[in-house]
């Protein structure tokens, strides 16, 4: 089927009778000129024959010419005359007769026979032999006789009675001086040695002539070698096999580059040539020479018309034949796949379409979904040759049609594998959905059984007993399986298309066995109830004692912020909190809380289309723009990264570039590879259920890692593609795909994609309510991306830190980093410097990683505009375990306080707004809470040792020193409202005047340290309980079945005590009471007061903070 079509393929090509033959026949014409114009100024005779001759200056042409334009043959005085042979002497006539005969025919003669220092008898030889041997229109010879008196006198006598003998056969004037021959030749026609203005060099005339001879004689030979190659390439047939061909098309690129060389050495051979006659034919008189000149310009003329022709003719035989290896090479590929496609459909078929029992079907299952797995990559490749074919036809491949056939011969053949596996296993799915329900139907039916036979005995004779058998009858009967609540023939009907003879008889047997079942129970139940129906006392039901609701004092639920707490779905951020109301079904409101900068978001859905309509168009066009991007990465990897190995376009990259080249794409084949592969079909499945979206992103989150290696590279890609952006390769690229932009546009299509999903997934948010299915995976879908992205950026700046010692591994995740102003206060040094250092913030870059803080200073270097390198000078690092923050700084609401080491070092940070710092410090807040929780896990493991341990005297003056900063309170903006006296420190410090105390419960303690030796306000003994409110910071296990779940966070309130040991509980955050032991509730809390500094005590005893009083 393959090679018959291109058999048909190659014979259309060679009939078409234009293209290819046009050029030909072009190349063939220009040829014939060419040699049409060789014959019409070549001579049969060459220098090479008469040299020798010609060199002893026997005669010559000067390029006078005489009356009628005679062109003038000088035969100059030479000794040698006599001894050359007549053939010889023929030869020299002929060849320079020829010369101006060539040029006009039917030209005459005049001979200059020079003999003054000759005899007569010479003089009469040489006309005989002249006369023997001229073969042109010979006009006139004159003779310049012997100038002595004795020679002239014997040649006047002698020539007067020879006379009529030369007469006869040539007219002979005999002249006695040079100022005779001025009768017949003008002055400027002749030569000095006559008296004459004419300028002749006959070294020169020789250099010309064979120059000129040899010109001709090689473009004859080029012309011979041309037209020899065009009728070769023509009629060469064409190969089946792809490696011939690439064979024959590289050996006729390399004798098409030979002849080019050869024809541009004689064109500059040509060019030179030319010069020389023009600079030699200045002179009026020099006829001849411009005559050579324009002949010269002739052949070169004619040259470059062939030349041309030539060029054409190649060019498109060559665009042919590399169109035809093309075509072999689809054809090889789309063979290869369709016996991949065929082999696929075999083992489709070999597949069961249906099944008798579960473990047949659960192996079926499986089996399919192994072949769907295989097929989804051949689809893939299959869609790669689909699309390269449609890159030829877009070429203008002269066998579009057959690609074009092939191409869809491929679609049909996905399509039908495609349709032929999702019907099989929709029926295999089926059958086993059937099989797992008649299953259970038959387990149900043998639980029913068990339970009936289990309900004998004593006890079930009772009032009571009857009771509680009714009671687990009726809860046995409410957990039937959903297939027993229709009929047989229903689900016959339902399951028809993969009903088998053994399916239905199962069907018939489930049921009838159900039947038995059910009659079973119902004769029981009747039993039952005639046991139960007795008279029962009645029994006064008293209602519970009312208690306040929690809503009523708490702070999360106080008018002040009750404001702004109205949402419709979560976006569950992270360190955000958020209450839920029903929702509008005409308008959707989102309002964010965060800290004291808050934004209003209002998305209206109103008009004719549905919230599944808007999901549909936002997953189509989710999926839409994914085909795009593929496409874009395909066309970027096989039009500029596969062409790099391309021989005919591999030579204009630079050789500097081939080894850097993989920088400038990166991880990109990669990239193209998971989502053309895998993540576009998890898409278009989800194109009916894109609430399912959210699901697929979760299930592949972690192969979107791979964008931070493409993120990463992304630098090292733009200054390599700034160096060479200008190079030939990157635009003939552009201009054979066809791209309005440069390749540099596409390179960012991975970075901007990557922001692009978050933008979707929040777009499909939007139309989803938040108690549909799939709702919660599209939040953390939509978490996940924003947090790859945030992590991407953060990982980028990381790698420009400078001048760090040691390894930022070691420092854990890096969570945050940011841009502020910073005031720096050492406690101990000089008092001036911390003045001045109020004044005068310095911008520090933060990077906020799990164990420590670093301080970095942002640097530009190196280069000017999009040249300049980011680097961030590294100036401090604070370990976590050792700091401290304070959350309000007095006359700002966008500063807080970093301090460390018990305020040896405080580090006042301006943020840009305020939502920045209240988003650090909730990741702060967040990081000091874990490490007290760490600690006091810890502790609880050596908690034994505790109570026995001493601290150090060092220790403990290390201590005191850290307790003693209230000083800095006034200008923190923290306030003390607990009058309550704890120590003589705390009854010193001072609250600032008029301070308003927060309710909110984030606002209740302002101060939080890292260091685990805080000192504490009291004695490190467990303390006593009182009737209170507290909040929970570490999990209560449940040690009863009367208590109650406590979890870190929650907020409890302490009743009463009924008893030592036991304490009623009530948990507000879960809306549940209950008994504690007073074990288990000293292990986890310690009073108190709201607006203290929060200090971590000793791990044994610091568990809750108190929040009001009961």
């Amino acid at each position: 089927m393959g090679p018959a079509s291109l058999q048909e393929e190659r014979h259309t090509e060679k009939d078409k009778p234009k293209g290819e033959m046009d050029s030909y026949h072009s190349l063939l014409q220009a040829s014939s000129q060419l040699q049409s114009t060789l014959q019409q100024v070549t001579v049969p005779v060459s220098m090479e024959e008469v040299g020798g001759f010609i060199e002893k200056q026997v005669a010559y042409l000067s390029g006078g010419r005489g009356e009628d334009s005679s062109v003038i043959i000088t035969l100059p005085e030479c000794s040698a005359f006599s001894d050359i042979p007549e053939e010889a002497l023929a030869k020299v006539f002929t060849y320079l007769t020829l010369i101006p005969r060539k040029r006009q025919p039917g030209v005459k003669f005049i001979i200059i026979l020079d003999r003054r220092l000759d005899t007569w008898p010479s003089i009469k030889t040489a006309l005989a032999r002249i006369s023997a041997s001229f073969p042109g229109n010979l006009h006139l010879v004159l003779v310049l006789r012997p100038t002595s008196f004795f020679h002239r006198t014997v040649t006047d006598i002698g020539f007067r009675f020879s006379q009529e003998d030369f007469m006869l056969k040539m007219p002979v004037i005999m002249l006695s001086s040079v100022t005779d021959l001025l009768h017949y030749i003008e002055e400027n026609q002749l030569t000095s040695e006559f008296g004459g203005t004419l300028d002749y060099c006959h070294s020169d005339w020789i250099v010309l002539r064979t120059a000129i001879e040899s010109f001709a004689v090689t473009v004859k030979d080029i012309a011979h070698m041309l037209q020899t190659f065009g009728t070769e390439v023509a009629e060469t047939d064409l190969p089946n096999e792809a490696k011939k061909t690439e064979c024959l098309l590289e050996s006729q690129t390399n004798k098409y580059r030979k002849l080019k060389d050869a024809i541009r050495t004689v064109s500059k051979e040509g060019c030179h040539l030319l010069s020389n006659l023009q600079t030699s034919g200045k002179g009026d008189s020099q006829w001849d020479v411009r005559l050579d000149t324009e002949t010269v310009q002739r052949l070169l003329a004619q040259l470059r018309d062939m030349e041309s022709a030539f060029d054409g003719f190649f060019e498109k035989h060559h665009m042919k034949l590399h169109q035809y290896l093309q075509l072999l090479r689809y054809e090889q590929s789309f063979l290869e796949m369709e016996m991949c496609l065929e082999h696929l459909l075999t083992q489709e078929k070999d597949l069961p379409s249906s099944v008798d029992n579960l473990p047949q079907a659960e192996q079926a299952l499986k089996n399919i979904d192994m072949l769907q797995s295989s097929a989804l990559d051949v689809m893939s490749r299959a869609q790669i040759i689909i699309l390269h074919g449609h890159q030829l036809s877009a070429s203008h491949h002269y066998a579009m049609a057959l690609i074009m056939q092939r191409c869809n011969e491929l679609r049909h053949y996905c399509d039908t594998l495609n349709a032929a596996l999702n019907t099989k296993h929709t029926c295999l799915l089926r059958a086993h959905q059937l099989l797992l329900g008649l299953g259970k139907a038959q387990m149900w039916c043998d639980d029913g059984a068990y339970l009936l036979a289990s309900q004998v005995g004593n006890k079930y004779q009772s009032k009571e007993g009857a009771q509680y058998a009714l009671k687990d009858i009726e809860n046995f009967l409410q957990g039937a399986p959903s297939v027993l609540s229709s009929g047989p023939d229903i689900v016959a009907i339902e399951y028809e298309a993969v009903l088998t003879p053994h399916l239905q008889s199962q069907i018939q047997k489930t049921f009838e066995k159900h039947a038995t079942v059910q009659q079973m129970i119902q004769n029981r139940q009747n039993c039952l109830r005639k046991l139960a129906d007795k008279h029962i006392r009645p029994v006064q039901l008293v209602a519970p004692r009312a208690e306040n609701s929690p809503r009523s004092k708490s702070p999360l639920f106080s008018p002040k912020n009750s404001d702004g707490l109205k949402f419709t779905f979560d976006l569950s951020l992270p360190g955000k909190r958020t209450s839920k109301k029903g929702i509008d079904p005409r308008k959707i409101e989102v309002i964010h809380d965060y800290q004291e900068s808050r934004s209003c978001l209002s998305y209206s859905v109103e008009g004719e289309d549905s919230p599944d309509m808007l999901k549909r168009r936002v997953m189509r066009e989710l999926i839409e723009t994914e085909r795009t991007y593929v496409e874009e990465l395909l066309s970027v990897l096989l039009g500029y990264r596969a062409e790099m190995e391309n021989p005919a376009l591999s030579g204009l990259l630079p050789p500097e570039f081939i080894s850097k080249r993989d920088i400038l794409f990166g991880n990109m084949p990669e990239i193209y590879n998971f989502h053309s592969r895998v993540f576009l079909q998890d898409l278009e499945g989800c194109l009916e259920t894109p609430e399912a979206v959210g699901a697929c992103f979760l299930e592949r989150k972690d192969c979107f890692q791979m964008y931070e290696c493409y993120c990463h590279n992304k630098p090292q890609s733009d200054a390599l593609w700034r160096q060479f952006d200008g190079c030939a390769f990157f635009q003939e690229c552009q201009k054979k795909l066809e791209h309005k932009l440069g390749l540099d546009s596409y390179l960012l299509k991975p970075v901007q994609r990557l922001t692009k999903y978050q933008l979707l997934l929040k777009e499909l948010l939007k139309y989803c309510s938040t108690d549909s299915e799939g709702t919660s995976d599209l939040q953390e879908a939509l978490i996940a991306m924003l947090d790859l992205v945030k992590s991407v950026n953060d990982s980028m700046h990381q790698t420009a830190i400078t001048g760090y010692e040691g390894d930022l591994c070691e420092l854990g995740r890096m969570l945050m980093q940011g841009s502020f102003s910073v005031w720096i206060s050492h406690k101990r040094g000089a008092t001036r410097m911390k003045e001045f250092a109020r004044f005068k913030p310095m911008q520090r870059h933060l990077f906020l990683y799990e164990k420590a803080l670093l301080f970095c200073k942002r640097r530009e270097e190196h280069g000017d505009g999009c040249d300049k390198t980011l680097s961030y000078s590294f100036k401090h690092c604070l370990k976590m375990t050792a700091v401290g923050i304070t959350e309000n700084v007095k006359g700002d609401v966008k500063k807080f306080e970093i301090w460390y080491s018990g305020r040896e070092e405080v580090y006042v940070i301006q943020a840009p707004t305020s939502k920045v710092k209240a988003t650090w410090l909730n990741e702060l807040r967040r990081i000091l809470t874990n490490q007290q929780k760490l600690l006091r896990d810890e502790a609880y493991q050596h908690g034994p040792l505790c109570g026995h341990m001493q601290l150090s005297p060092a220790l403990s003056e290390s201590k005191q020193q850290r307790a003693s900063v209230s000083s800095e309170d006034t200008e923190s903006g923290r306030s003390s409202p607990d009058p309550q006296p704890c120590s003589v420190k705390q009854q010193n410090r001072r609250s600032w005047p008029g301070a308003h105390h927060s309710t909110d419960e984030r606002d209740a303690v302002d101060e939080w340290s890292g260091d685990p030796f805080q000192p504490s306000d009291s004695e490190v003994n467990l303390q006593a309980l009182t009737p209170c409110r507290y909040e929970a910071l570490a999990d209560c296990p449940q040690s009863g079945t009367e208590c109650i779940p406590i979890k870190s966070g929650d907020i409890l309130q302490l009743q009463q005590e009924d008893e030592p040991s036991l304490w009623l509980v009530k948990n507000l955050s879960q809306q549940q009471e209950g008994f504690l032991s007073t074990a288990s509730l000293q292990s986890v809390l310690v009073p108190f007061h709201r607006g203290q500094t929060c200090r971590l005590r000793e791990p044994a005893t610091l568990k809750v903070r108190k929040l009001s009083s009961p």
